[in-house]
Parts: C-alpha cells; sequence; structure tokens
C-alpha cells in the first residue's frame, strides 16, 4: 500500500539518522509532506539526499536542538506558517545516553543529561506542536519509548536510560488524556536494539554484547529503522484513528521472554 499518510504534515525531530530517519524516508514515501529537523546539519543533508535519491520530497531543518525550547518553537511555527496544519509528530530526536550503574553515575554530567535528552526532547516539542494540532483539528504524536522501559540489562548500566524511557511512557499517556477531547492521540513506540550509527558507537553490535544481545530476541536478529517506521506509519494514519494512549513494542520478541 502507498499513500497511507497522502496530506497530511508531519514534524519528525532527529530527522538526521536512525528511527528518525527511517520515519522521514516513509513517511514521505506513503505520501505526507514531511518537515523534520536535527542537530547536525551534515546529518539533515545526508537525509535530503536520500530522499532526493528516491524521488521523494523532504525537508530538514538544521541546526535545531529540540531541547532547547526557542528551537522546538521554531521548528512547530515555521512547520505550521509554511503549510497551514500539522497533523503529526514523531519525536524521534535525542541524546545517546550515558552508561554507568547506579554507584557509580555522575549526576551532573550523565544522569542530568541522559534525562534532558530523553525527555525534555519529547515534552518541548510536543508543547510547541500542540497548539497547531488543535487548529488543525486533531492529530498524533508518537514518542519513543523503549524495552528498557519494562526490563533491564545485564549488559550495560541504565539506570538513566531506563528511567528516561519510563518517563515518557507515563509523559504519552497524560498526553493522551488531554488531548482525548481535542482528538489528538498519542502513543509510544517501543523499539528493541535497532542498528543504527548510535547503537553502532556503543558497541552494541560487537563482540560479546552483540552475542548477548541477539540470545535475547526471538526473531534473531536486530531491528531495522524501517521495521519501527512502519508502527509510526499505522500510528500516524487514520487507520489508528481509535488509538490512543497504547505502547507497541517492536522488539522481535524480547518483551516475550
Amino acid at each position: 500500500m502507498t499513500g497511507r499518510l497522502s496530506g497530511k504534515v508531519a514534524l519528525v525531530t532527529g530527522a538526521g539518522a536512525g528511527i528518525g530517519q527511517g520515519c522521514a524516508l516513509l513517511f514521505a514515501q506513503q505520501g505526507a509532506t514531511v518537515v523534520g529537523c536535527d542537530i547536525n546539519p551534515d546529518a539533515a543533508e545526508r537525509t535530503r539526499k536520500l530522499a532526493a535519491e528516491r524521488g521523494l520530497g523532504l525537508d530538514v531543518l538544521a541546526p535545531l536542538d529540540m531541547s532547547v525550547p526557542a528551537d522546538a518553537r521554531r521548528f512547530a511555527d515555521e512547520t505550521y506558517e509554511r503549510q497551514g496544519r500539522v497533523d503529526v509528530l514523531v519525536t524521534a530526536g535525542a541524546v545517546a545516553p550515558h552508561m554507568a550503574s547506579a554507584a557509580e553515575m555522575d549526576f551532573d554530567e550523565q544522569w542530568t543529561p541522559t534525562l534532558r535528552g530523553e525527555v525534555d526532547v519529547v515534552f518541548l516539542p510536543v508543547q510547541a506542536a500542540w497548539p497547531h494540532m488543535q487548529a488543525s483539528g486533531g492529530g498524533s504524536i508518537i514518542n519513543f519509548a523503549s524495552v528498557n522501559a519494562f526490563r533491564g540489562s545485564g549488559t550495560f548500566g541504565m539506570v538513566a536510560h531506563c528511567a528516561g524511557k519510563s518517563a515518557v511512557l507515563g509523559l504519552t499517556r497524560q498526553l493522551a488524556a488531554e488531548g482525548g477531547p481535542l482528538d489528538i492521540r498519542a502513543n509510544t513506540i517501543s523499539p528493541g536494539m535497532v542498528r543504527t550509527p548510535a547503537t553502532e558507537s556503543a558497541g552494541a553490535h560487537e563482540g560479546a554484547a552483540r552475542e548477548a544481545l541477539l540470545a535475547r530476541i526471538p526473531l534473531g536478529r536486530v531491528g531495522t529503522p524501517e521495521d519501527i517506521a512502519w508502527c509510526a506509519v499505522y500510528l500516524a494514519s487514520d487507520e489508528s484513528a481509535w488509538v490512543t494512549g497504547g505502547n507497541f513494542p517492536v522488539d522481535g520478541g524480547v518483551l516475550a521472554k
């Protein structure tokens, strides 16, 4: 099927790489008008080139930092001014979490930046886009939790990451409650391990760490950004018009074990 998002204007944060890039490209393929943002101008340009190579129209504003209120407002306001509506917000942007155990984690240098990079970057673009969705007659917010909102890790020190992704779950449920009367829906996707530049740089796909991760995945492989993006297409589309406050694990079966 194509054209599942025809006529919709979609904001995608973190569109320069990984899951954000996968969502931006697939949304454009499915007919949406996509405006992305990224903190990295070079990454934004790579996404533009990939879209052009596939014959897709896609704009990525950069540099914009979604942990800065003024940047989040600029992203939402400029899109609304240019397109006249906002139908979908995908908050895929995030800062790589700091990994350390609870006993060893530094509050200022590790805990605080991780929470800011996983929670603030969801709240601020949601707050900025909210009035534009309301003016557009409703919309769909798609946030990203993680399997680590439901289980810890024996491989990595994920205390801050688990806390941040659990916060996104709770935040999204409240958004669903507040948004219901306005026809603004809010859901989370909880990815398992996805191969992205961030997880590659963390060493998650090498050696013993890779083997331990694969042993926990019933489907026997790590995910791709496109695996996650297909779920986001459903949540952005009118097919999910009666779906809000939900969480959708896309994890190869990790949470089934």
